[in-house]
């Protein structure tokens, strides 16, 4: 049996500190919906996802489940399942077996089918037996980790619809010909794209929930560090990983207390004005900013270890969601520099790089 190579550390990732403090407040809070990275090609967009995935706490499902579902949530998607032998056992109120496992990393193909995405339905097998068997799709092998989708920008309307509506509800809904089926789809969805390939429909834009703009060091000594530490681990991965290990370690505790304490953070009435006041000024449309703003606030409180949301959690979550949010005129960029947003003081990201 082979062994897989080890993942490149996380803590290990040069530079890019907007792009990790949003993929950190994505997974300690993954109702946010998501994160949109847009920027060039070979900025460790990937790397960072599969690192940050590595050092996550481990969960316990059911073993071999098709849906990764933890022991409470077994039920009503068991109807559904293939695996005859479990499924009996379930409706017949045995417990199953359960083991632990590391968060995977699911990533979407670019030319994956809507059938792909949420899976099927057997139409034959219900309507002539009244029996609900369904294949399960990529939202089930997600359930409980991370959805990353590359090049976003290229995917079909209506299958970037049916990721964001999963993301957003916690739940995939299959209806075929008056036939219905669920599963619980609970996901942390990162998408990355490159503008220069063609941009999302604002209407897409406005349903993630953060945005960060990414691009290759502009300094020497920077561009340096990453390829000297790209040889070090393509050499002796691990060991490139054990002199990293306390830094990941450190940084998997922040992240299992952040989320923990996430239910706890309040944010006073007052706030809520400044945040009302923030969409208000750059001209967004709708309330999905003011809720995103919001939730992006306390759980950069909670990331910092604070029971109460503050303004500066409100201006640093600000730069997460407005942006891509913000009304373009003529031949006006998406990706506008979050620094610019009327209101906002210059303050620096909460994710500080570890070397």
């Amino acid at each position: 049996m082979s062994i897989a190579k080890p993942t490149y550390p996380f803590a290990a990732v040069v530079g890019q500190e907007r792009m990790k403090t949003g993929l950190v407040l994505t997974i300690v809070n993954p109702s946010i919906s998501g994160i949109l990275i847009r920027g060039e090609k070979g900025s460790a967009k990937s790397t960072a996802v599969r690192g940050l995935a590595d050092i996550l706490p481990l969960i316990e499902t059911v073993r071999d489940c098709p849906f990764q579902l933890a022991l409470e949530e077994i039920g009503e998607a068991c109807r559904g399942c293939s695996r005859e032998t479990c499924k009996q056992g379930v409706l017949a109120g045995r417990v199953p077996e359960t083991h632990r496992r590391k968060v995977r990393v699911v990533e979407l193909p670019i030319g994956a089918t809507e059938d792909r995405v949420v899976g099927s339905l057997d139409m034959e097998r219900a309507l002539r037996h009244g029996d609900i068997r369904y294949e399960p799709g990529i939202l089930a092998g997600a359930h409980r980790g991370i959805l990353y989708v590359d090049e976003v920008n290229l995917l079909e309307d209506h299958v970037v619809d049916l990721l964001l509506d999963s993301a957003a509800m916690g739940v995939n809904y299959v209806e075929r010909e008056g036939i219905s089926f669920s599963h619980p789809a609970r996901f942390t969805l990162v998408g990355t794209m490159n503008p220069e390939e063609g941009e999302l429909r604002p209407q897409l834009l406005d349903r993630f929930g953060l945005c960060v703009s990414v691009e290759g060091e502009r300094q020497a000594d920077r561009r340096v560090e990453i390829m000297e530490r790209r040889l070090a681990f393509d050499e002796d991965p691990q060991g490139f990983c054990d002199h990293y290990r306390p830094m990941s370690t450190e940084l998997a505790e922040k992240i299992a207390r952040a989320m923990a304490l996430y239910p706890q953070v309040t944010a006073p009435k007052d706030l809520l004005f400044v945040i009302a006041r923030y969409v208000l000024d750059v001209g967004v449309d709708g309330h999905r900013a003011d809720v995103g703003i919001l939730k992006a606030a306390k759980t950069l409180a909670a990331w910092r270890g604070g029971l109460e949301a503050e303004t500066m959690d409100v201006e640093e979550a600000a730069r997460f969601v407005l942006p891509h949010r913000i009304r373009r005129q003529p031949l006006q960029d998406v990706a506008r520099n979050p620094e610019d947003l009327p209101g906002l003081s210059k303050t620096s990201t909460v994710y500080s790089r570890t070397t």
